[in-house]
């Protein structure tokens, strides 16, 4: 036994049970439950029930059967009886809880790791005969438009499936019901869950993709209607987008990968049929996904030819302003010289002294005249020919 699971044993003895109807996320809620573990190798010892253990039950020919009241209780349901299963549904698992659930179902160390740390893009891994199986769920927030993003990792073993769930979405006791409504689909095995969760995921993208078309034509009315706050708006979205894109985009490789085992691990027929029309959703939802980030592109590249659109016209109008403000000033100066130039002389010939030039001179008034009506001509056909007036 590896170090890692002689430690998870040692630091945590507690079971998983069945619980009431108030569950985290929809699934059913654990209730405190006491039960003795029955190993012989050392001595029973009073559990106490994790609270992110939400549901767990075993299901013989797709009908669940007496609910177990611990994880031993559903370890020693299982082995060396056909056409039995357990399902157990965990939330925000503690990692002592996690490792001790690895450490009875024989889980591989590397896909334990990824559980406890979350955070996973989309994946399907093989470890032996487990399958691991990372989804990111999403759901459309209409009150704040908004994408709300989860995670879901899946363990299906050849009679057990363990679903570790690190967010609200997706619901998981919609997709156990469903199951348990219909057994002859539960009869097939852990790999009906898989599906059932699968398709739960798939389906849980349609709403998303409807509020975030619904978001890209609110903004094309706003790019074109000018609203300054659109960027913010599309840089947003096209986070969300990309985002969402990160979550469907791996889907088809999971589904390509499932389909390729089809043959080898004998998967029944109608399950596969089940499981391509998964593929198909999930297709369309990455094709349509793919298409909101090019139309954001598209849009973002149309909101900046716009935006710099508006600021030449916004720049032409300031300088026509500016070109027409330059000519009444031009007009104004011009007068202004014009009319200094008989200021000057009036000036000069104003001034009261007793040995000025010219004082005494009979022609020195109509000179005068004369010079400042010369000189403001003059000054008038300079600034003309200069277009000034």
């Amino acid at each position: 036994m590896s170090d890692w699971r002689v430690r998870a044993v040692r630091a945590s003895k507690r079971p998983f049970s069945r619980s009431d109807s108030t569950a985290h996320g929809g699934e059913a809620q654990p209730a405190p439950e006491h039960s003795m573990d029955p190993r012989p190798d050392q001595p029973a010892e009073p559990v106490t029930l994790e609270r992110s253990v939400v549901e767990a039950a075993v299901y013989r020919d797709g009908r669940r059967v007496e609910p177990p009241v611990s994880l031993a209780d559903i370890y020693r349901q299982l082995p060396g009886k056909p056409g039995t299963m357990a399902w157990i549904g965990l939330f925000r698992p503690a990692e002592a809880q996690l490792l001790e659930a690895a450490e009875r179902f024989d889980l591989h160390e590397l896909a334990v790791e990824d559980a406890i740390v979350a955070h996973q893009r989309p994946k399907l891994e093989r470890y032996g005969d487990t399958l691991f199986v990372v989804l990111r769920a999403a759901r459309y927030l209409d009150d704040v438009e908004e994408v709300d993003f989860g995670e879901v990792h899946l363990f299906v073993g050849p009679d057990f499936v363990l679903t570790v769930r690190h967010s609200q979405a997706p619901d998981l006791s919609a997709v156990r019901s469903r199951l348990e409504a219909d057994p002859e689909l539960l009869a097939l095995g852990p790999e009906a869950v898989l599906y059932a969760v699968l398709d739960a995921v798939v389906d849980g993208y349609a709403p998303v993709i409807a509020g975030l078309q619904h978001d890209i034509d609110e903004i094309e009315t706003e790019v074109f209607g000018g609203d300054p706050q659109v960027s913010r708006r599309i840089y947003e979205l096209s986070r969300e987008v990309i985002e969402l894109q990160r979550a469907t985009r791996p889907l088809l490789e999971i589904m390509k990968s499932l389909e390729a085992g089809f043959g080898k691990y004998g998967t029944d027929d109608e399950l596969q049929r089940y499981l391509r029309d998964v593929a198909d959703h999930a297709t369309y939802a990455a094709e349509r996904v793919d298409g909101f980030r090019q139309m954001l592109q598209n849009i973002l590249t149309v909101n900046a030819t716009l935006v710099s659109q508006r600021q030449n016209e916004e720049m032409k109008q300031l300088a026509e302003a500016g070109h027409v403000q330059n000519d009444e000033i031009k007009k104004i100066s011009s007068w202004a010289a014009i009319l200094f130039a008989p200021t000057l002389i009036g000036t000069v010939y104003g001034m009261n002294f007793e040995a000025m030039p010219e004082l005494k001179w009979a022609f020195g008034y109509p000179f005068a005249i004369g010079l400042m009506a010369l000189v403001c001509t003059g000054l008038y056909l300079v600034f003309k020919r200069r277009n000034w007036l």
